[in-house]
């Protein structure tokens, strides 16, 4: 998607260790603007799918979700990643953060995520794909069916992308980053 591509090289900026920081536009400060393009995109890509659910892990998928939801009319699940005291009925699973490198257990209520949801999920980032993995575990522990996955930026160089389609799921993201080497961001073509 250009018009990402183009935003992610004006006001993206890359760190040491293979860091992408976006959070000038995507996931601290939002554009509205692009967001809608990121969903519309999204809802285009998707469409054929029967989809009755969008899902995303709080916090950074929230609004692109959201956005996607809105397009699509449909509700939006996200699922948690500190338990509330009124949760009683819910699935968890264990993942890895790599932004954070801790471990952290989410959870999402069986009222919300049941075997008659056809689910999309949706991410900023797509890097080792431990998250998509965590949600594809509770789709799953849910009797759901798991339609699609999308991702903002997915950054290539990292094996998630490989381990999610390794299994069969089907991955689309917006803008695939081949390498951040000496902090120089170069796209997949």
């Amino acid at each position: 998607m250009e018009l990402l591509k183009k935003r992610i090289l004006q006001d993206g900026r890359c760190l040491e260790g293979g860091i992408l920081k976006v959070d000038s536009f995507i996931n601290h400060q939002m554009d509205p603007g692009l967001m809608k393009a990121l969903a519309v995109e999204f809802v285009r890509r998707f469409a054929a799918e029967r989809i009755n659910k969008v899902m995303t892990i709080e916090a950074s998928g929230i609004a692109p979700a959201i956005m996607v939801g809105f397009l699509l009319d449909l509700p939006v699940v996200f699922a948690k990643k500190k338990r509330p005291k009124t949760m009683a009925d819910m699935l968890s699973t264990t993942v890895h953060s790599f932004t954070k490198d801790r471990d952290y257990d989410v959870c999402i209520s069986r009222e919300f995520l049941t075997p008659a949801d056809r689910v999309l999920f949706i991410d900023d980032f797509l890097a080792y794909g431990n998250a998509a993995l965590g949600a594809s575990r509770l789709i799953h522990a849910a009797g759901a069916t798991l339609c699609g996955m999308g991702f903002i930026i997915e950054k290539a160089f990292q094996d998630g992308g490989r381990r999610l389609r390794e299994r069969g799921i089907r991955v689309e993201s917006l803008a695939i980053i081949e390498s951040l080497d000496d902090c120089r961001i170069r796209f997949r073509e």
